[in-house]
């Protein structure tokens, strides 16, 4: 007999410490946390499981709940037909991952909300993203779905089974896609091939690939740039410049509070859906701080600058993590926050500085969004401004970061959005390496601080040297970590280390590497299991292969390895990146943008264990270091014989021979193991950090 939860009460979801899941607690829907709990219920029962995935930032997650399962009429249908269950995406990728798969095989985009509707043993027979509360946008109502889906399951028991059956069956082939390839030699030139299969791919005219809607993907950014640093030409570098200076200047960045939000629903970076994750900060940070090696430039220094301090305003716990997302809404409303109406805009500034500024931001009656509102993008440039209006641009600029201060205090008055506060290993991983490229790009000792601070909090709290846990919520730890959360520890440990030289963070990213071969590798494929081997609640295994909104924990872990190899001296790192870059070798040929971190990791692998160990006190080296952190060199690792201490135990043997050269700091660059000769001048090293090897 179904349940249906009286009105005003709360449902099970209450006591979840998932925010998205207690955004569910009050809906009359009898809803269940996925757990053997309601697993046993529906076999107990016979019932088709509904499985709804979401994420708390979610905007037409809030939509659907809103829609249909605030209604009392559809908790109804859901409560007598089905055993309902929800999942936080960001609490098990994995089920999510696999799931998806199933709005893919019938041929549509997958996306959040993700509804599917199972059998008791887990295997899916209908699938899809937001359902309307009646027919509308191409898709059928909610509750005529539910109606005919229940029908069916009492009616055609047989077409169930075999629809089951063959999703069962692609699900597998998804899962695997590309495993039973031969293995193959990734080079050089094949590098310089995807960035030019990438490059094709690219808006001329407003950066980013494809239309609309248009997502950052700044890992495949990023793979642009590997391409062009081996020689695919100087289109490729513009077309990433092109695309970061648009994405600044557009409405998809936060011009006041700095930070970017998820994509634009156009094709030119303006309209946003106006959530913000901390992935894709982590891995923009990461980008635009690579930038600044290629050319310094005031505007990759100003987004840097501004995300860091979004993140430690807005997304940093007192207690050292990150937090997971900010909400796209308030008070009701999608960007509330964020947009600005002229009579705002007056209302808290001067009329010369809000003439600047409306100027400036584009700011109109009509305005670019909904009801008149306008999401600030920079329309006019100061130097335009300021010739308008006869003025030194000096003079413009210093007026309008004073306006930008009194709007972003104006700004902070209002409802903000909510925010997730699940800390995730593997997302502050991301955070953690993005942070530490910055912090040596930009000589800011207090970002590798903040980095540190949350890299000390997860290892503290999140592993215990062998089981590393995903979430830390309320003071507990909970959900054994997946691949994704090994691998984006590991490859942000290995940068932090980069960043501060203190050895403990290189010997955590050892262990944990270590740890997730021996839990997620399979031996058979030659690929990473997403979820730990022997996961008893998956309907097929799924491989860790696909870079999306975020790289796979296969590609951060290879990554990490890589670099490993070269901080360490440890070759055998290598062994699974090399058989894994060789399996998937046709695949990242044949399909660039959906392998873009694989791509980076397997460009550092070309060149072997590449890196560079400086020599001598931190005063001898620090001229070494500064021009290296300069230096666009992605494939090279950095360490430090501080030879006013003792060296690490672990690197004793790799820093043996490795001194100063005459009282002098020095570099020892080494490829593959095979190390030259030691440099002591600035320049000359930064020379050969961007040399190609064998030259």
């Amino acid at each position: 007999m179904a349940v249906h939860p009286p009105s005003g009460s709360t449902n099970r979801l209450s006591r979840e410490p998932s925010p998205y899941l207690r955004q569910h607690a009050t809906n009359p829907v009898d809803w269940h946390p996925w757990g053997d709990e309601a697993l046993a219920l529906a076999r107990t029962q016979n019932k088709p499981i509904l499985l709804s995935v979401g994420y708390s930032a979610c905007h037409w997650c809030h939509v659907m709940a809103h829609e249909s399962f605030e209604s009392p009429d559809t908790a109804r249908l859901m409560n007598d037909g089905f055993i309902n269950i929800k999942v936080d995406r960001e609490e098990r990728p994995d089920l999510d991952q696999i799931y998806q798969g199933v709005v893919q095989l019938m041929g549509q985009g997958g996306g959040w909300p993700l509804t599917v509707f199972l059998t008791p043993d887990l295997r899916p027979f209908y699938g899809g993203t937001y359902f309307p509360p009646e027919d509308r946008y191409g898709r059928p109502g909610f509750p005529r779905l539910l109606t005919a889906l229940r029908d069916a399951w009492d009616t055609k028991a047989d077409e169930i089974e075999e629809q089951a059956r063959r999703f069962q069956e692609g699900l597998g082939e998804l899962s695997s896609h590309g495993l039973d390839a031969t293995p193959g030699h990734l080079s050089a030139e094949d590098i310089v091939a995807m960035g030019h299969a990438m490059a094709k791919r690219m808006d001329p005219v407003n950066g980013g690939f494809g239309g609309a809607p248009k997502f950052p993907n700044p890992m495949n950014v990023a793979l642009l740039l590997r391409a062009w640093r081996r020689g695919a030409g100087e289109p490729l570098k513009a077309a990433v410049f092109r695309t970061l200076e648009r994405m600044a200047l557009g409405g998809l960045y936060d011009q006041l509070g700095g930070g970017f939000h998820r994509y634009s629903v156009d094709e030119r970076w303006l309209v946003p859906h106006f959530e913000k994750m901390l992935y894709d900060n982590a891995q923009l940070l990461h980008l635009y701080a690579e930038a600044e090696q290629v050319e310094s430039r005031p505007l990759w220094r100003k987004v840097v600058e501004e995300t860091v301090e979004y993140v430690r305003r807005e997304m940093t716990d007192p207690a050292g993590g990150f937090y997971a997302t900010q909400d796209a809404d308030s008070e009701g409303e999608e960007g509330k926050f964020f947009v600005w109406r002229p009579e705002e805009v007056r209302a808290v500034l001067s009329p010369s500085q809000a003439d600047t500024v409306l100027r400036h931001y584009g700011i109109t009656p009509q305005g670019n969004f909904e009801h008149g509102a306008t999401v600030l993008e920079v329309v006019t440039p100061v130097e335009t401004i300021a010739t308008e209006q006869g003025r030194p641009v000096e003079s413009v600029q210093q007026e309008l970061a004073e306006a930008r201060r009194l709007l972003f205090a104006a700004r902070e008055q209002r409802v903000k959005p909510g925010r997730d506060d699940k800390i995730l290993a593997g997302w502050n991983g991301l955070m953690i390496r993005g942070l530490a490229l910055a912090a040596r790009v930009f000589d800011r000792p207090d970002w590798a601080k903040l980095a540190a601070n949350a890299a000390d909090f997860v290892l503290a709290n999140q592993w215990d040297g062998t089981r590393l846990l995903r979430s830390h919520q309320d003071g507990k730890g909970r959900i054994d970590g997946f691949l994704e959360d090994y691998g984006d520890l590991a490859a942000g440990l290995t940068a932090l280390y980069q960043a501060t030289f203190d050895a403990k963070y290189l010997d955590a990213a050892d262990a944990i590497a270590h740890r997730a071969v021996a839990l997620f590798w399979d031996e058979e494929k030659h690929a990473y299991l997403s979820a730990p081997r022997g996961q008893k609640d998956l309907v097929v295994a799924a491989y860790s292969l696909f870079d999306n909104a975020f790289p796979s924990g296969a590609s951060t872990l290879t990554e990490a390895q890589v670099a490993l190899a070269a901080l360490t001296g440890d070759v055998a790192h290598l062994d699974h990146p090399e058989h894994y870059v060789a399996k998937l070798r046709d695949q990242l040929v044949r399909n660039p943008l959906g392998y873009g971190h694989l791509g980076l990791a397997a460009d550092s692998l070309l060149d072997g264990a590449s890196g560079v160990t400086f020599a001598g006190t931190r005063d001898a080296v620090a001229p070494l270091l500064a021009a290296a952190n300069r230096t666009y060199a992605p494939a090279f690792s950095f360490g430090w014989n501080d030879t006013s201490a003792p060296p690490p135990a672990r690197l004793q043997e790799l820093f043996e021979g490795r001194d100063p050269v005459e009282g002098r700091g020095a570099a020892y660059l080494c490829r593959g193991f095979v190390c030259e000769r030691p440099l002591t001048d600035a320049a000359t090293l930064a020379e050969r950090l961007v040399a190609p090897p064998g030259h």
